[in-house]
């Protein structure tokens, strides 16, 4: 601010003011191999410098360019291997706004056919001339056994590995991608300005389209996953804790010893070979919203399908309906403690870890906003007690979860003082103690805690992405609840206090008659 006058303070000096050739070619011309200045640092110098540097000593030279040795540089100047770069063909020209005749409050089916369904929603909020996309490969085939899941993730790594090629000139030119995979396949996720987005989106298609096994980055990349499922054993064991607890309540979730035996005899003839297969059974979700008009939307649906289904010799077939997979996690029992002992995978590790899990609801808009206070008003009093005031472990907390729409309290602690068994009595003892205090809640700190979770549940979205995440998250668990902050927000204005304690009564206090818990406790060495 100081360096520039206020009109130019977000720009700086980014931005020329005005085109003057004269001054850049002048520039240019200062760029002379008689004016370079070349900095070596290497080990090979130690014992062959004359000078130091006055603040830490370090030792170096100062060698003169001699007129020779440019005359040297000049004649063997390569002419062949050093040229510009092609040029950047995802580039935006066109940053004009998209006319979008109706309103279009939540994202409506747009497309619908035995491929592929489209969702669209035009940018009625930030008027950017950017447009995100997601398109999301369900294959049933992707996740029925130990070997499947790590072919089908060997798969998306060398899928992005190949796609390196586009990531610089797309990132420079405002555009984005990601490629990961999915409890149900893959996902291609697409962002960034809508003039050049078909461009990136159609590379990618036939990138996946045309896939073959390169063995050399098979290998490389297999072994960088195998390194990452062992380095799983040194991870912290409340980490390890909520790895068993999805195993318990998660259908299809492959134990990691499991998929490290698999992985090992994974050779690249096999991916090869199991790749069409895994395409064999496909469905694209796809979700399209921004600076664009619905007929363009679905012309690019269009040609995807068009790309990977119609074109001869493809490996990709459509989907039984009977095939597309449901995310679902187990129901505990009521009134049943559950408990899952187990040793730390690294004994040398002296921490032991609990999560107790206590499994609430299934998606429900009432009762979401009551489990919801509920974490608001207790976690800070949870972290005090079980942290602060009898410091069971640095990492301590209580918050919500949410498998696969199935709504959840869980409350973590690791520790290096006391063993698993012990903590979770004490989380049992919080909630004991804590119930006096849900029903003591005066009216006044109810309502300011409910006005508090409003006010959250009303902060406006940011961005397109942040926009987009939430309306996908709806259609990925399946909800379909585009006007959840509307609904849940007026239902919070009308909640009486009774009816949270009545709820808290019911769930969530240690001996609920609807209470559903499951403690997993890792001990260590």
């Amino acid at each position: 601010m100081r360096l520039f006058p206020p009109e130019e303070w977000l720009v700086g000096e980014s931005l020329p003011s005005k085109y003057a050739p004269n001054r850049i070619n002048m520039i240019l011309d200062e760029l002379s191999p008689e004016r370079v200045r070349i900095l070596c640092e290497s080990k090979k110098f130690e014992g062959s410098t004359n000078c130091a540097e006055p603040w830490y000593n370090t030792s170096y030279s100062i060698e003169n360019v001699t007129p020779y040795m440019i005359k040297q540089w000049i004649q063997k100047a390569p002419t062949e291997k050093l040229y510009l770069p092609k040029p950047n063909i995802f580039v935006p020209k066109d940053l004009s706004l998209k006319e979008v005749p109706d309103k279009v409050t939540f994202p409506t089916i747009l497309r619908k056919t035995p491929l592929s369904r489209l969702w669209y929603k035009p940018d009625m909020l930030f008027f950017t001339p950017k447009v995100y996309i997601i398109i999301d490969f369900h294959c049933p085939l992707s996740s029925h056994s130990p070997e499947a899941a790590v072919s089908t993730s060997l798969f998306v790594d060398l899928l992005v590995d190949y796609l390196n090629a586009y990531a610089y000139d797309a990132q420079i030119a405002g555009l984005f991608y990601s490629i990961y995979l999915t409890s149900t396949g893959f996902q291609v996720c697409v962002g960034g300005y809508n003039d050049k987005m078909r461009v990136l989106l159609h590379a990618i298609m036939k990138q996946i389209v045309n896939f073959v096994v390169k063995p050399n980055r098979f290998s490389a990349l297999k072994e960088t996953s195998v390194k990452d499922y062992q380095n799983f054993n040194f991870s912290q064991p409340y980490s390890q804790a909520s790895y068993y607890l999805s195993l318990i309540l998660e259908e299809k979730k492959w134990p990691l010893v499991e998929k490290l035996q698999a992985l090992s005899k994974l050779e690249s003839d096999s991916l090869a070979k199991f790749v069409p297969h895994l395409l064999s059974k496909t469905y694209l979700e796809c979700y399209i919203q921004g600076n664009i008009e619905p007929g363009e939307a679905e012309s690019i649906v269009q040609e995807i399908e068009d790309t990977i289904f119609n074109t001869p010799n493809s490996v990709f077939k459509p989907m039984s309906p009977s095939q597309y997979l449901v995310k679902r996690v187990i129901m505990l029992e009521k009134e049943i403690k559950c408990c899952y002992q187990i040793e730390g995978l690294n004994q040398k590790n002296e921490n032991s870890s609990v999560v107790q899990y206590i499994q609430v609801h299934q998606d429900d808009a009432l009762s979401n906003i009551k489990l919801e206070l509920f974490s608001l008003i207790s976690s800070q009093p949870a972290f005090n007690q079980l942290r602060t005031v009898e410091q069971l472990g640095y990492i301590t907390y209580l918050s919500l979860r949410s498998d696969r729409g199935v709504w959840a309290l869980e409350v973590v602690i690791q520790s290096t003082v006391k063993d698993p068994s012990y903590l979770d009595s004490r989380i049992d003892e919080f909630f004991k103690t804590f119930e006096s205090k849900i029903h003591e809640l005066s009216d006044k700190d109810f309502k300011r805690n409910v006005k508090s979770l409003i006010d959250s549940k009303l902060e406006k979205f940011k961005n397109l992405w942040e926009e987009s995440g939430f309306y996908w998250g709806e259609i990925e668990a399946g909800t379909l609840k585009f006007d959840r902050v509307e609904s849940e927000v007026a239902l919070l204005r009308e909640l009486k206090k009774e009816e949270f304690i009545e709820f808290f009564d019911e769930y969530i206090k240690v001996d609920a008659p609807q209470r559903r818990t499951v403690s997993v406790q890792v001990f260590s060495g």
